[in-house]
């Protein structure tokens, strides 16, 4: 049977690229977003995930029309992906980001486990590791960034993933479910790559998001293998790419423009410092679009 997967979230700029790439996979999706996804195949269910009432309901709903000549009522989904958030800072008050985002995400988790779901991929992000969206100029601990860095961010936008962290865990242990949060680098989309050059150019430029990435079709990827993979319970995953967005090698960089930041283990000659060894050794990661093979230089 196609696994039916409902994604939170699914109009936005990582959505709308992993969607099509889970549809492509065989996935039954039911997109739940304020704004429509222009997927066909891929229907829209208009939910306010900040409503506790509006989560179940939808969580318990047909994914499409054609589904009402079945002659049973709705069922609950295989699986959640809750990646619908107010993206980042600066776009509503701060006060009102932090709560929608920490109560949207308790929300999903816990109408998902009190209907019996027991697969759940939540979107955190790489603003975790405090820097992204600090004041002024600061530095990270180390390097390599790793999943069992101490998370410590400023703004309430790293603060609501983090909250939401926490509460992916108390779910994943209450129901023995699960829960795998993706630390999710900066999002590149196809077209973004002309950026890169000005990106080389400048290295400072790219200090906040650690000079890592993630393609959004890569991300797809990542949350394909999550699907697939049980037993874990909670976890969290950095979910990048592989590869440094510099043309110099990754320890001659850092030793260059990180110099406050400690190395906590040898580093390959072109790896992210923002790492993704994880879900390349727990999920068999391998990435189809490094930046390289769209610019040159």
């Amino acid at each position: 049977m196609t696994k039916r997967i409902i994604f939170t979230g699914g109009t936005g700029k990582a959505g709308r690229h992993a969607v099509p790439y889970l549809q492509a996979r065989g996935y039954d999706i039911l997109n739940l977003d304020l704004k429509p996804l222009d997927l066909p195949g891929v229907t829209t269910l208009i939910t306010d995930l900040t409503d506790s009432g509006q989560t179940f309901n939808a969580l318990t709903t047909h994914f499409n029309l054609d589904h009402y000549a079945d002659g049973a009522p709705p069922r609950a989904p295989d699986a959640v992906v809750h990646f619908a958030a107010i993206p980042r800072v600066g776009i509503e008050p701060d006060n009102k980001t932090f709560t929608a985002n920490v109560a949207s995400t308790y929300n999903v988790i816990e109408a998902a486990m009190k209907l019996g779901v027991r697969k759940v991929i939540v979107a955190s992000s790489e603003t975790t590791y405090g820097v992204c969206f600090a004041e002024g100029d600061q530095d990270y601990h180390s390097f390599p960034l790793t999943e069992d860095y101490d998370s410590d961010p400023m703004d309430s936008y790293g603060l609501s993933k983090v909250v939401n962290e926490k509460t992916a865990r108390a779910f994943a242990m209450r129901y023995g479910a699960d829960i795998y949060a993706l630390r999710i680098g900066n999002v590149i989309e196809p077209h973004e790559y002309s950026n890169f050059p000005e990106y080389l150019a400048n290295p400072p430029m790219r200090k906040r998001n650690a000079w890592s990435y993630i393609d959004a079709r890569d991300l797809g990827q990542i949350v394909d293998l999550c699907l697939q993979k049980d037993g874990l319970g909670y976890q969290v995953f950095n979910a990048v790419n592989d590869t440094i967005t510099a043309n110099m090698p990754t320890p001659d960089f850092l030793a260059k423009y990180a110099p406050n930041s400690r190395i906590t283990r040898p580093m390959g000659p072109n790896e992210a410092p923002l790492s993704n060894q994880k879900i390349r050794d727990v999920l068999g990661f391998r990435e189809a679009h490094p930046w390289r093979s769209y610019i040159k230089g």
